[in-house]
């Protein structure tokens, strides 16, 4: 059980009175403590500019939480649960899915499943070899998953689908951590291509508001 008080106040890092390693928790611990870590560090409210152009009433900084020490790892031991078996690559628009490419890659490592952690950037580079794809060259087919760490609209991850196509790898899926359902399912729908998160909006301000409850209580 989190002390949520303590953590919410005074310390940078999740709490329990687990002695079981991140590295070798449950599963079902670990989505748990990261959608804490979001609550925590990522969801905020008031008066906010999307990248999207939308305004809102809230924010979600998924860096605050793929940046995080124990979040990376969570991240990356969740995100490479639910890989397909045949997934070669992840892959995403930096900056966001930055963090969590590695981070899959890394836990896949430890774990004995190689993953490549593609890097696509928003603009083809002016010099040296002008990629527009930072990583190893995987052969034309190959199966690679697109990562976002929220999505809104979903056009983030469809620019990095579409580019990634274009390099010549199979690209039918986006996994996010955060889905503010605001049309990215929709779009990914209508592209015919999978989608999946590990939370919704709706989850992240649920527990938002319990936590904020048992820490006012105490």
């Amino acid at each position: 059980m989190l002390n949520l008080l303590r953590t919410m106040t005074t310390s940078p890092f999740l709490e329990s009175d687990s002695t079981v390693p991140l590295a070798i928790a449950d599963l079902s611990t670990i989505r748990q403590q990261l959608l804490d870590l979001f609550c925590q560090f990522a969801y905020q409210e008031g008066d906010f500019l999307l990248s999207s152009g939308q305004s809102s009433p809230y924010y979600i900084n998924g860096k605050q939480v793929t940046l995080h020490p124990q979040g990376v790892l969570m991240v990356g031991r969740i995100l490479l649960d639910i890989l397909p078996e045949n997934t070669q690559a992840v892959a995403g628009l930096t900056l966001g899915a930055d963090p969590m490419v590695t981070a899959v890659s890394v836990v896949g490592a430890y774990c004995d499943r190689p993953i490549i952690p593609l890097i696509v950037r928003k603009a083809v580079k002016g010099h040296g070899a002008q990629a527009d794809i930072e990583g190893l060259t995987l052969p034309a087919g190959a199966p690679v998953v697109v990562l976002e760490d929220v999505v809104t609209t979903g056009q983030s991850a469809l620019k990095a689908v579409d580019r990634l196509q274009q390099a010549g790898y199979n690209v039918n899926q986006v996994i996010a951590l955060v889905d503010r359902q605001q049309g990215g399912a929709e779009l990914y729908q209508e592209k015919k291509l999978k989608f999946q998160s590990i939370f919704t909006i709706q989850d992240i301000k649920t527990r938002w508001a319990e936590m904020r409850t048992a820490g006012s209580s105490v």
